[in-house]
């Protein structure tokens, strides 16, 4: 603590971080009334920037209060505090904001606070009832904000003119509200409406929150126009309904999520850890996948032969209104075709939801960005993001120096785009797979957007190697510098940068697939990264895949493809589950392909892997979204403590190790076993050759990506495994394993090669 002193100083602080939306700027000035300190506070577009002057003992304690006092949903990510002669300030203000570089954070969309949730069900409030109530801890931001830095006039909310009591709120310094961007009232701001199938208003306010309710009871499919984008959704314990649903949105069998209206109500259908817990409660919101406790009343096709169901809260007001008028769960499905983007506009969502929803609940309130709804899952008793979208994104992952200006345009499957914003990476929302017009237009229309908001000017575009994937061909048609980057390196620098750790590292990359160097399909890779180089040192066995695309949706034929690699020709005397699933015809004119090579490109795939051994099993032979049959196989293996792994070996080919399954193969074919036995065995069998190869190459540190690590039986495996051999695993946390992640490792991949 400083020698108490009279002498008076001036401090100037810049502060980085996600600092504006969160309420800091009146927290700055209730802070400074409180020291009776003078000065002023303001936005700029790279963060919160303030002066304040007077005894230089209380200047001191009041910048170490910035950071230990700070809003809970603020995050200082650097203070910059400068000390200079006083100009004899003599009130605190908060003045308007400023441009300049754009670097602040924008921050994602928030749930809405316990004291809104008061407020909105307390008769005697004025914004009882009212679903668009929020202050500076909740609310939306990153889907209404249209430019930095954060104020009404750049949002979506600036149609809407404050009514005097908001007003009064809004410039209160001593009220939760006050430079609250969205703030508003039943009286001055967004209201909702009923519309039938054709558009006409059957309700509106409150009305037509009731009347949805009722509309679900009667086991309807409403559409319902949200923060971020719409749902669909319908009676949880309705079978009719949700089939229904399934039929019109031409989804077979992929598990649809669930909104509950309570942490209660979700603990009666699922068990929840304490990780679990916190993250259905926190302020991301997200869809939280939680194991089954047993049968109940939901509708058996909501996730048919899944022990585990993806669970939501209400995160905005709207939805713990319309969850509280219901007190059942709904169903509550993204607001699209399969395979295409979230419907964010109201006219929009009544013509490509023609034929889906028979009623459309919306509001006033344009939604600027799409952001779907997040989903995570508890890993090694941490939460791992399997899709980063509200709550989470655009909050970025900081890499320390700064980065040249790259844009990395990402996959073609869990699209996401990233920019390089001096020491900071922005990783976008969730976009999808880029297969329909639809999809491709959201991709570019976040990819502009999220240049747009930070004045962005990349150098650099980097890519996939893949030519077919529409982000690679988008970044060729730029007219920007392209850096093209191997799918799986991509992987590994990508779980690199969110764990903050630098080269050398053991990268082990396991997926569906992605170009490889030499033009083959890679997927079960194995890559040493150095200061200099990213060199494969092990992949597993190739094998075919009899009918290209064909083959990822029957896993059948990928299990064909290994017992061809084995047996040749005689593969017709092998008795298998997979080949009873062929018919004599369909079995003749897949072997020819795998004879002749037509059509049967060669891949190392370890998700294509999962879908054989799925298929010998006896579990899958044919899917209807993807990762159904390792989800099969994953889940099969809950019932059973057998770890004792499948044989394999290794093979020393060309410099590199070929991880070699027919060991494995031959062991399931002829000893007596069940789908729960030999998933475990499998499982283990993974863990070994990861723990083998390691041995083998010797760093230390050892990086686990790819979609196949969204596995929570595999990466608890790799995890326990490696620590066990006395290596460090190091996995992803909020940054996803699957391909939502490669744009963050493309940046890093285009910035080592600048370097």
């Amino acid at each position: 603590m400083p020698v108490a002193t009279s002498i008076t100083t001036r401090v100037h602080v810049a502060i980085a971080g996600a600092v504006q939306g969160v309420g800091f700027r009146p927290f700055v000035y209730r802070l400074a009334q409180e020291m009776g300190l003078h000065g002023w506070v303001h936005n700029g577009a790279a963060g919160v920037f303030l002066e304040v002057e007077g005894n230089e003992e209380t200047v001191r304690t009041f910048v170490r209060r910035l950071e230990s006092d700070k809003p809970a949903m603020a995050l200082i990510q650097s203070l910059e505090a400068t000390f200079l002669n006083p100009v004899g300030y003599v009130d605190f203000q908060i003045r308007a904001s400023t441009d300049g570089e754009k670097r602040a954070f924008v921050l994602p969309d928030f749930a809405t606070c316990p004291a809104c949730l008061a407020d909105i069900f307390d008769p005697a409030n004025r914004r009882y009832r009212y679903p668009f109530t929020n202050c500076t801890n909740c609310g939306p931001r990153f889907s209404i904000i249209a430019s930095l830095p954060y104020d009404r006039a750049a949002t979506t909310m600036n149609r809407f003119v404050m009514c005097p009591d908001c007003a009064r709120e809004y410039h209160d310094p001593s009220d939760r509200r006050f430079h609250a961007q969205p703030n508003a009232c039943p009286a001055c701001g967004p209201q909702l409406a009923l519309w039938n199938e054709k558009g006409d208003v059957v309700a509106t306010r409150h009305a037509a929150l009731l009347a949805t309710a009722e509309a679900i009871r009667d086991g309807k499919v409403v559409a319902v126009k949200g923060i971020g984008g719409f749902h669909l959704m319908v009676d949880a314990r309705n079978e009719d309904a949700v089939r229904t649903l399934r039929a019109r949105k031409h989804r077979e069998e992929k598990p649809f999520a669930l909104l509950l209206p309570n942490f209660d109500q979700a603990r009666l259908y699922c068990s929840a850890s304490e990780t679990e817990t916190r993250l259905l409660r926190s302020p991301e919101c997200p869809i939280v996948l939680l194991r089954r406790r047993g049968p109940s009343d939901l509708a058996p096709s909501i996730a048919p032969d899944n022990p585990t169901l993806g669970i939501m809260l209400p995160g905005n007001p709207l939805h713990h209104l319309l969850l509280r008028a219901l007190d059942a769960p709904v169903v509550a499905t993204s607001g699209n075709l399969s395979e295409e983007p979230l419907c964010t506009d109201e006219h929009e969502a009544l013509a490509r939801l023609a034929g889906l929803a028979d009623f459309f609940l919306v509001h006033d309130r344009p939604i600027f960005r799409h952001v779907d709804d997040s989903i995570v899952r508890e890993i090694a008793g941490r939460e791992l993001v399997l899709r980063r979208a509200r709550g989470f994104a655009p909050l970025p992952i900081s890499v320390g120096g700064d980065l040249p200006p790259i844009l990395a345009v990402g996959g073609h499957q869990k699209n996401t785009v990233a920019i390089a914003v001096g020491s900071q990476i922005f990783l976008s929302q969730h976009v999808g797979d880029l297969e329909s017009e639809e999809s491709q237009r959201a991709f570019a229309s976040v990819t502009t957007a999220m240049q747009s908001l930070y004045d962005f000017k990349p150098q650099t575009v980097a890519c996939d190697l893949h030519p077919d994937y529409h982000s690679t061909q988008y970044a060729e048609h730029s007219g920007i510098s392209v850096e093209r980057v191997q799918h799986h390196a991509a992987h590994v620098l990508a779980c690199m940068a969110e764990n903050q750790i630098g080269p050398p590292v053991l990268g082990i990359a396991w997926d569906g697939s992605g170009m490889g160097s030499d033009g083959t399909l890679w997927g079960g890779e194995v890559l040493h990264v150095t200061n200099t180089d990213i060199r494969r040192v092990a992949h597993l066995r190739p094998f075919r895949l009899p009918g290209n695309d064909k083959a990822v949706r029957e896993p059948r034929r990928v299990a064909l493809a290994i017992l061809y690699e084995i047996f040749g020709d005689e593969v017709v005397e092998v008795d298998s589950p997979a080949l009873r699933a062929f018919t004599p015809t369909e079995l003749t004119a897949l072997l020819t392909m795998l004879r002749r090579r037509v059509n049967a490109p060669v891949t190392t795939s370890a998700g294509r892997l999962f879908d054989a051994f799925a298929s010998l099993t006896g579990l899958r032979q044919v899917t209807s979204f993807e990762g159904q049959a390792a989800m099969a196989l994953e889940n099969a293996r809950v019932s059973t403590n057998e770890e004792q792994p499948y044989p394999y070996k290794v093979c020393p080919k060309e410099n590199v190790l070929w991880l070699d399954w027919e060991p494995a193969v031959r062991a399931l074919l002829t000893e007596p076993t069940t789908p729960a036995i030999a998933s475990a065995r499998f499982h283990a069998m993974l863990v070994a050759m990861a723990v083998d190869v390691a041995k083998r190459v010797g760093e230390e540190n050892v990086v686990l990506s790819g979609g196949c690590f969204q596995n929570r039986r595999l990466t608890e495996g790799m995890i326990g495994g490696l620590r066990g051999a006395g290596y460090r695993p190091l996995w992803h946390q909020r940054v996803p394993p699957n391909d939502g992640g490669l744009a963050l490792g493309q940046i890093m991949a285009a910035q080592r090669r600048k370097d």
